[in-house]
């Protein structure tokens, strides 16, 4: 077994897949839209599906805008440079929600985004070492 993807509802299709694909680097993978069932989708990741989970972006028409409750955490992204990706996420209008700094407790170095519907992506930390 492995995990597929995650399915997040979005309230503008190509809104999300901008985010996803020009500020955090991930690919678009493939789009359907279904109108008979009233939705879109736009698959995104950083690899391709049979390699790698990927994100599903859910566009139901006519909803532009969703409750996340508290049950959702995050999803988590792994960085070679934290502040660095904080620094292209504000300059592309995004949100950073908890700066580049230590887990309390611990010496792992993150940070906190929001994408454009609310959803909290952290950024983690790890240095890429050269032999």
């Amino acid at each position: 077994m492995r995990l597929l993807h995650t399915m997040l509802r979005v309230g503008d299709l190509k809104r999300s897949v901008k985010f996803y694909t020009e500020v955090l680097g991930m690919k678009l993978l493939r789009e359907t839209d279904r109108p008979e069932q009233k939705y879109s989708l736009a698959f995104v990741g950083y690899d391709m599906e049979d390699k790698a989970s990927v994100i599903e972006l859910t566009y139901n028409y006519g909803v532009d805008k969703y409750e996340l409750g508290t049950a959702f955490g995050h999803l988590a992204i792994e960085v070679p440079d934290a502040k660095s990706a904080c620094e292209a996420v504000r300059a592309h209008g995004g949100a950073v929600t908890r700066e580049v700094g230590p887990v309390k407790g611990g010496t792992t170095v993150i940070a906190f985004i929001e994408d454009p519907d609310g959803y909290k992506i952290e950024f983690i930390e790890r240095k890429i070492s050269m032999p």
